[in-house]
This record gives C-alpha cells, sequence and structure tokens, in this order.
C-alpha cells in the first residue's frame, strides 16, 4: 500500500519498478541518497566523487533490480554497490583526502582555531588514508554516520562481533598514526 510520501516498504517500491512502473524507484533514491551521503563522501574523500559514485551506484542498482533477492532488504543490497562504486571511484582518480569525521559537525570556531583544527582535519584525513578499506569502512559507518552495530552489521553482512573488532582496531590505527605525527 502506498503512502503520500510513497511506497510503503523498500520491497513494495522494488515490485513496482519491476512491474514497469519506474517512477517509483525515486522514492528508493530519495531514501538512499539521504542515508547514505556522509558516508560516499567519507570513503570517496572528495564531495564530487561521492555524487559520482552515488550516482553510478543508483544506476547499477537500478538496471540490476531484477537481480536483488531480497528486495525487502534492498538497503543493504544498494549499500553493496555503493560501496564497490566508492572503492572504484576512489582507486580510479587516485588518492583523495578523506573526510574528517569533524566534518559532520557544524562548529563555529575562532580564526587561529580554525588553523589549529584544520591541521587536526589533514593529521586525521592522513590517518584515514592508511587504514585498509575495511577498517575505514566500519570507522566511517561508525564514528562519521553514527550507526549503531546491529545496522551495520546488517548493511555489511558481518557479525557485529567482527564489526567492534574492526572498529577498534581502526581507532588504534589512527591513534598510533596520529601520535607518529607528533
Amino acid at each position: 500500500m502506498a503512502t503520500a510520501d510513497g511506497p510503503e516498504s523498500d520491497a513494495e517500491a522494488v515490485g513496482r519498478v519491476l512491474a514497469g512502473e519506474t517512477e517509483a524507484f525515486g522514492y528508493l533514491v530519495t531514501r538512499y541518497r539521504a542515508a547514505f551521503a556522509r558516508y560516499a563522501t567519507a570513503v570517496c574523500g572528495d564531495p564530487d566523487l561521492a555524487a559520482d559514485a552515488m550516482q553510478e551506484a543508483f544506476i547499477r542498482a537500478f538496471d540490476g533490480l531484477g537481480r536483488c533477492r531480497q528486495p525487502e532488504r534492498f538497503g543493504a543490497w544498494f549499500f553493496t554497490i555503493l560501496t564497490n562504486q566508492c572503492r572504484n571511484h576512489r582507486s580510479r582518480w587516485g588518492k583523495h583526502d578523506a573526510v574528517d569525521p569533524a566534518v559532520a559537525v557544524e562548529t563555529r570556531v575562532s580564526a587561529d582555531d580554525a588553523l589549529l583544527q584544520g591541521e587536526l582535519r589533514e593529521a586525521i584525513d592522513q590517518a584515514l588514508d592508511r587504514l585498509s578499506a575495511d577498517q575505514r569502512e566500519a570507522f566511517v559507518l561508525r564514528h562519521v554516520d553514527g550507526r549503531p552495530y546491529r545496522e551495520m552489521a546488517e548493511l555489511l553482512a558481518e557479525r557485529e562481533d567482527v564489526l567492534r573488532m574492526r572498529v577498534h582496531r581502526a581507532r588504534e590505527q589512527m591513534r598510533r598514526f596520529l601520535e607518529e605525527r607528533e
């Protein structure tokens, strides 16, 4: 059953698209663009690359929608496509600065504080770049997007304890990288 905002569930939207109502895909685009925009930006390291990766991921998802085995889990299926596109864009266009988790938080600082914050951002960017792709992905989902481990486990098809360890190791690695800079 549809609501005023669109289909009630992902499964319903997928069903409608597969039945020929292609405009129902717009509901999925709207829902998941908002849900994964920060993640894509943090993984790609550049807002423009992230936008390109998101666009390509949505095109691939639309083209391959018939292969989505669990339409009720469209978000997790799309997340996998998006993650691959972000990695492809990052490697294709070279290493870009990763986005500091602090970017997600709006702050107002004095000029001196802005300079110090810029130096910290650069250090964190470099530390994020040195993490493995799996560690960076888990760290970003947890500390940039603020996702709970249960949701991360669904998106990544991993156990929560594995993700907790991955995030822990990413934090430890970043701590070491940042201490090396001092």
